[in-house]
């Protein structure tokens, strides 16, 4: 999910739920002679942007309607793939077809089955040349959908997407045996006939869906979740999920001690002191985030259309100083383009070497010894703290006059008018390799913001694709041409905390930035 630093927060939510107030948690009443084991949980997250799982590209989205709608596939807490509205997929030998077989009990919360028709449908909106989903790219690979987004193609059914004997079957023009990991995106839930088909809205309440639960009310200061019945896996646990979003400007730890939430991120300097907190202490947890903070350079336009410049810029930064110096506790420096916690990730570091001697030879072989003939390089920082130090060192070793702004609005300036140098985040669409490298920079994704096109990187990751399972290493060929080619740089990576009540289980989040809320229980 592709994000500037800090990470987007979109501002408002649909202006439909305004008018609607938030109802009380359903109570319980206990059996006779036992305590009561709570039905309800209290969270506290950002609003999202939207309901609609095609439409939604950030984190605090994402973490909603991951509630509402099933994927065929998920990830648990461990990072393991698990079958969800999918109960198997084959992958064919060479990598270039899916199929994916369903759940013959799965039923939206109206009672109607999920059929494979659904799913094509539901994919087929992230495709949609009208309105494409943010995450888009992610189908690129799929044989069709370059042409669909493109508007070459008006017809659907030309995507390599569709319903056979009950299953659906995706056709790709390169290997991607990573397809049953890509679809556990939150983008890829599965809507109802009347989204898909015809083309309503997702309403603000009492949604049809198909994921665990659905938005029984709710206004601007935060949103009743009530459990799907009718869920492929059972009933969840959980009967009520309070999601707050406003906990009248209180801190986090404050929300936390005083019951008004049962689980909430804190702030790294908050967790640095409660860790040692005979109260809290206890439950303070880790949030896995499979994140990276990177240094992008636009590659179609000097001075860095030239690999000499790169490589300059690469070599005179103590890249790993910088980064322990400037960074927030749980921020660390990053050594590939794969942040760790990626299944099958290795210990190599793909950092470029500081080499400030060779970077001033690249530099003069580019025509500009000392910065000669440069002028001014804008990098675009969009607030985060390494940039003063990497403009220090370029000064300092090169003589290169860095210029940083930080825009309000770091996407739309990537998106439309990228600087010479920028930084950006991304968090893990799904916890494989290819997304921090095919799906950001491949020649023809839409991610590639600095417009680098190499064919050999191209070649390395579709061969490292054809692997049953596409780990990490397979992607070592790949990571040594960033290495070498360097459009991009690696900066850091980085976890959160949270606090989570004591015998609230399941409240753990899988590095993809949300909690998949039917695995949530109390403890008896």
């Amino acid at each position: 999910m592709r994000g500037t630093l800090p990470a987007r927060r979109p501002a408002a939510f649909g202006a439909a739920l305004l008018a609607i107030g938030l109802v009380a948690a359903i109570a319980v009443a206990p059996l006779p002679g036992r305590a009561a084991t709570r039905t309800d949980v209290k969270v506290f997250a950002n609003p999202p942007s939207t309901l609609d799982p095609a439409a939604e590209g950030d984190i605090d989205t994402a973490g909603i309607t991951a509630q509402l709608y099933e994927p065929l596939t998920a990830f648990d807490a461990n990072l393991d793939l698990r079958p969800a509205l999918a109960a198997s997929w084959d992958v064919s030998a060479d990598g270039r077809r899916v199929t994916f077989h369903l759940r013959p009990n799965a039923r939206f919360s109206d009672g109607t089955p999920i059929t494979a028709a659904d799913v094509v449908g539901s994919w087929l909106r992230l495709v949609d040349p009208k309105a494409p989903s943010p995450l888009s790219a992610l189908l690129l690979d799929v044989s069709g959908v370059a042409d669909r987004l493109a508007g070459r193609s008006s017809d659907p059914s030309a995507v390599g997407i569709h319903a056979v004997d009950g299953a659906v079957v995706v056709t790709l023009d390169r290997p991607g045996s990573d397809l049953p990991s890509i679809v556990a995106s939150p983008s890829f839930g599965v809507v109802p006939p009347s989204v898909w088909r015809d083309h309503q809205p997702i309403p603000a309440t009492d949604q049809v869906v198909s994921g665990g639960y659905s938005i029984a009310s709710g206004d601007s200061s935060g949103v009743t979740l009530m459990a799907n019945p009718d869920y492929w896996a059972g009933p969840p646990a959980i009967q009520t999920v309070q999601v707050l979003f406003d906990i009248g400007g209180r801190s986090p730890v404050d929300a936390f001690s005083d019951g008004t939430v049962d689980s909430i991120q804190i702030a790294a300097n908050d967790a640095s002191w409660i860790a040692y907190d005979a109260t809290l202490g206890p439950q303070l947890r880790t949030v896995p985030e499979l994140s990276l903070t990177y240094l992008g350079f636009t590659t179609d336009r000097p001075p860095f259309d030239d690999i000499r410049m790169r490589r300059a810029v690469a070599w005179a930064v103590d890249w790993s100083r910088i980064v322990t110096l400037a960074a927030i506790p749980g921020e660390r420096s990053a050594t590939s383009m794969v942040p760790d916690g990626i299944p099958g990730r290795g210990e190599a570091s793909w950092l470029p070497a500081y080499d400030p001697d060779q970077a001033r030879a690249q530099l003069a072989a580019a025509g500009h010894p000392g910065g000669a003939g440069l002028g001014p390089i804008t990098l675009a920082a969009a607030g985060a703290p390494f940039a003063e130090g990497i403009a220090a060192d370029l000064k300092r070793e090169l003589g290169l006059d860095i210029r940083i702004e930080d825009d309000a609005d770091q996407s739309n300036l990537l998106a439309t008018d990228p600087p010479a140098m920028w930084e950006q985040g991304w968090i893990a669409d799904y916890p494989g390799a290819n997304d921090f490298l095919g799906v950001l920079l491949a020649s023809n994704s839409a991610s590639n913001v600095g417009h680098w096109s190499s064919t050999s990187f191209d070649h390395a990751v579709d061969v490292a694709l054809q692997a049953p399972g596409a780990g990490a290493s397979d992607f070592d060929a790949a990571l040594g041409i960033l290495k070498s080619d360097v459009p991009v740089v690696p900066l850091a990576y980085g976890d959160a905390w949270a606090l989570s009540r004591t015998g609230l289980l399941g409240d753990q989040q899988n590095g993809l930035g949300f909690t998949r809320f039917a695995g949530l229980a109390w403890a008896p």
